[in-house]
């Protein structure tokens, strides 16, 4: 679900200050995303809504959201995005950043101000 090792990695690369402040700004800009295609969903603009999930997916190496991404945004390309379970993403997502959010800290060195 979650490539913790490369999540450490990147953890490093930008700081564990800055990683917080990453954190956090990934999951409230796929978190909005996942609300509207939850409540919402434009279908002439999913592959557009799935490709940006995915790039913010990978970044936080949500690996199962980022391969359910990539599979929609090639369905909604083909011009078969009814064929996108919607919902099966969305609770993917939930249940990695609930796994995310309940595990980093102690996986990662350093406090960060996710929540």
């Amino acid at each position: 679900m979650i490539d913790w090792t490369r999540a450490q990695d990147l953890s490093d690369e930008i700081g564990q200050d800055c990683f917080g402040e990453v954190i956090d700004l990934f999951l409230t800009e796929a978190g909005g995303v996942v609300i509207r295609l939850r409540d919402n969903p434009d279908m002439s603009r999913l592959a557009d809504d799935l490709h940006f999930l995915k790039g913010g997916m990978l970044n936080l190496e949500f690996v199962t959201v980022s391969t359910l991404c990539e599979r929609g945004e090639l369905l909604a390309s083909a011009g078969q995005a009814d064929r996108f379970d919607i919902m099966a993403l969305v609770d993917e997502y939930e249940r990695a950043r609930r796994a995310f959010l309940a595990e980093y800290q102690s996986r990662l060195s350093g406090q960060t101000s996710a929540g």
